[in-house]
């Protein structure tokens, strides 16, 4: 039986909608039985306590975001009853250019690691939507990724929406476990060693399918199990 549990939350999805701080003190009033680590600048907050208190915490949090979704609703459905104003568009379409906003409003949301999404969503997306009527957009914040399901026609529903969703959360589990990262850096190289790295990763990569490649500036992040990271960053380097 556990006595105690450590839960860390993304409070940076609300961040439109309330200021942080105030919320995170709210939150600790309410929930007296749990402990709290500071808030980071990328959102994070660690909370520790029994399961219970953690599981209200969580239904408080959920209340939260579904009472912001339905104001959400309501604005717009005042904005679309008021023709010679213009429509007020859902706030996360800035964010991402494939967030549709479903008529019925079903939706779900989930939070994962950047680097397992970018994994994933190379890999085992298509597979995992396959027969599934949804949409999905993503938010990267730093090293966490929050991911939006949601319905995209009229033969979605709330339980497609959360099958889609429960099938994300497993597989992020499965490649948190598995995968590993490499960060190959380019500080104090030239341009032309920058480019030769470029150029043999690309070589490389029909050798080792299971193997995501993300060119950057800076560096080359290189995701996958680790006897392939192994083997890969290997041959990069030889």
């Amino acid at each position: 039986v556990f006595s105690s549990v450590t839960s860390v939350l993304n409070m940076s999805v609300f961040k439109d909608q309330f200021d942080l701080e105030d919320l995170v003190q709210e939150i600790k009033k309410k929930s007296t039985a749990l402990s709290f680590g500071p808030l980071q600048p990328n959102g994070l907050l660690a909370v520790q306590g029994s399961f219970p208190a953690i599981k209200l915490l969580k239904d408080f949090l959920l209340l939260k975001a579904k009472s912001v979704s339905e104001e959400d609703r309501r604005e717009e459905s005042k904005a679309h009853q008021r023709p010679r104003r213009r429509p007020q568009q859902h706030r996360l379409t800035t964010q991402t250019s494939h967030f549709v906003h479903d008529a019925d409003g079903v939706k779900q949301m989930v939070v994962l690691d950047t680097d397992v999404y970018h994994y994933m969503k190379h890999f085992c997306l298509r597979s995992l939507l396959e027969n599934d009527d949804v949409v999905i957009s993503d938010v990267t914040d730093g090293d966490t990724t929050t991911v939006y399901i949601e319905g995209a026609g009229s033969r979605s529903d709330a339980g497609q929406v959360l099958r889609v969703k429960e099938k994300i959360e497993k597989q992020s589990v499965k490649l948190y476990r598995t995968l590993r990262k490499e960060r190959i850096r380019f500080e104090e190289r030239t341009r032309g060693e920058k480019e030769r790295y470029k150029w043999v990763c690309h070589r490389l990569k029909p050798h080792y399918p299971r193997v995501l490649i993300i060119p950057y500036d800076t560096h080359i992040d290189v995701i996958g199990s680790s006897s392939e990271i192994f083997e890969f960053t290997k041959e990069v380097s030889d």
